[in-house]
């Protein structure tokens, strides 16, 4: 493995503190010196940044892989690709596969996939519950043991206050977050969209926030009991973030996250019944969005997640309250979330980075996040100056369901290094920026 110097980046490192123009070296797969004028080493890469951005590599909390059980969809491999093109080194992996992800052998199984893929670290996240049923907890040691770093049974709520008190209780033993996909189904059951205007006049039954809202409140009541760490998964209403807002100024052991389309989207995207905006929980009204994006701002929500979930294309061609929940989104988040909060001046360059790659790794205790002396080789450099167009056909995971297609942004990945390796390196109309030589 040959030393990578990277030159004249502007550093930003959220961890340290770190926001200049300097060089970072990396060697034996680790952080070996940060500062100007590093001397270069006679077979090392250089990867020029001028102009760019280089930050730890982002981490996204929350990713569907889909492997085992519906490689039609996406792979560890193909997944792995994406989130390397855009400047994730690391995600993790939700446990609703098929098999569902509830023994060490799935656990295995989705480590070996990801060092056989080489791409993006990839770090399994265990079911609850065995099978994601809600009626016996999954042995969460051996879980832990195989490599999980948390549990959850998201796609499914955990509808037993008991079994998510009991969970609670049981992941604290091991340090690990409980992270809850908030949704009481008694008040969402049958519904394709948020409750509101737009799903009146489409004439399709809605989801009230309540419904997320009850669950939030609930988790939060049981985390207090236990002193267990709950982590709230892509958090979409108002109601909700006053709820983490009030928890976290009690100092119960609550994190949240929030996904792009979330602050970025409203229920007026599912008009013309467009199936890429259905997804659970769904897009809400525009005072939701405005409290989402202000609570990333306040820290109320903690981190950017990206919820990526591949369907086949024919799958979201059927009727809106046929269509599965949900979107892809490692290809986009960083650009949606440069574009959307940085631009708009509502948070700075180096609060989003603090929000998709050093608070994720602190969250659930993960490596990188940080370009500290010794920290992993995971880094990232970013081009937030050229403006791009969002093209479904040029993405790497194998799906396309995005009600992104054609949007705009600014913000994308140039170069992506994990381990101390060049994984993805970006492509351009007269040349290839970051140049490696």
């Amino acid at each position: 493995m040959k030393p990578i110097l990277v030159q004249g980046g502007r550093v930003i490192d959220p961890a340290s503190g770190r926001d200049e123009t300097t060089d970072v070296l990396l060697k034996g797969g680790k952080v070996e010196a940060v500062g100007r004028n590093l001397g270069r080493p006679d077979d090392a890469e250089v990867i020029d940044a001028a102009g760019r951005i280089v930050a730890p590599g982002l981490i996204d909390l929350h990713t569907h892989l889909r492997e085992p059980g519906q490689e039609d969809l996406e792979t560890i491999a193909t997944g792995a690709m994406a989130a390397v093109a855009g400047g994730f080194t690391a995600v993790c992996a939700m446990p609703n596969t098929d098999p569902v992800c509830d023994n060490q052998g799935v656990v295995g199984f989705i480590v070996s996939q990801a060092q056989r893929a080489g791409k993006a670290r990839v770090y399994p996240i265990g079911a609850i519950s065995v099978g994601q049923q809600g009626a016996r907890l999954a042995e969460f040691g051996e879980l832990v043991g195989a490599g999980a770093v948390a549990v959850s049974d998201d796609g499914k709520p955990v509808m037993s206050s008991h079994m998510m008190r009991t969970a609670l209780e049981y992941a604290r033993v091991f340090g690990i977050p409980v992270a809850d996909h908030c949704e009481d189904m008694t008040l969402a059951q049958g519904g394709a969209m948020h409750e509101g205007t737009v799903s009146t006049r489409l004439g399709l039954k809605g989801i009230p926030s309540a419904a997320e809202e009850i669950m939030v409140a609930r988790d939060i009541i049981l985390a207090e009991l236990t002193g267990g760490h709950v982590h709230l998964c892509h958090m979409s209403t108002r109601g909700s973030v006053d709820l983490i807002r009030r928890a976290k100024e009690k100092g119960i052991k609550v994190t949240a996250e929030a996904c792009p389309h979330h602050f970025t989207l409203t229920h007026e995207a599912c008009e013309g019944y467009d199936t890429h905006a259905k997804m659970n929980p769904p897009l809400r009204e525009e005072e939701d969005r405005e409290a989402i994006r202000q609570a990333l701002k306040d820290g109320i929500i903690d981190v950017i997640a990206t919820d990526h979930a591949p369907h086949h294309y024919d799958a979201k061609e059927r009727e809106f309250d046929d269509a599965p929940n949900g979107i892809i989104g490692l290809e986009t988040a960083f650009g949606l979330a440069h574009s959307e909060l940085v631009e708009s001046g509502l948070l700075s360059l180096p609060d989003l980075i603090h929000r998709m790659s050093t608070l994720p790794a602190r969250i659930f205790k993960l490596p990188g996040g940080s370009l500290a002396l010794g920290a992993p080789a995971d880094l990232v450099v970013l081009d937030t100056a050229t403006p791009w167009t969002v093209r479904p056909d040029a993405f790497y995971s194998k799906s396309r369901n995005t009600p992104f297609a054609d949007r705009a942004l600014t913000g994308r990945a140039d170069v992506t290094v994990v381990r101390g390796q060049v994984v993805y390196q970006r492509a351009a109309e007269g040349g290839r920026p970051g140049t490696v030589r």
